[in-house]
């Protein structure tokens, strides 16, 4: 089992910067892809950023130059740089931890409970 806690979300203008963080507990995650969604209201959840347990990355090509997603195994923790941001970036994010196979990412079904992004335009 593993529990994941994110932090970091908030309000911020268009243009600006945050930085997710997610914590995961009861297990490592230094063999697992790690990643991260986000559901936007009246939307699906969607792929923003995934990383390997080696550290390939996987981006959504909305976001790709401006978001970084980055691990630090011996913490247990994922983090999501996001630079430039901009109104369609609105949503609540998810930390999750997965597989990559075949350039994809997949969920394995560990998911936090979210954390609030809001970008005013």
């Amino acid at each position: 089992q593993v529990q994941l806690v994110e932090s970091g979300g908030g309000l911020v203008q268009a243009g600006g910067s945050l930085r997710l963080a997610c914590v995961a507990s009861g297990n490592t995650i230094s063999r697992n892809a790690m990643g991260w969604y986000r559901q936007a209201p009246g939307k699906q959840r969607e792929l923003v950023a995934g990383i390997g347990s080696g550290g390939s990355t996987i981006y959504a090509d909305s976001v790709k130059g401006r978001f970084t997603i980055s691990r630090d195994n011996a913490k247990n923790t994922v983090n999501l740089q996001m630079n430039n941001l901009e109104p369609e970036d609105t949503a609540v994010y998810f930390c999750n931890a997965g597989r990559i196979r075949g350039g994809n990412y997949y969920s394995i079904g560990y998911w936090g409970q979210g954390t609030q992004v809001t970008v005013s335009s």
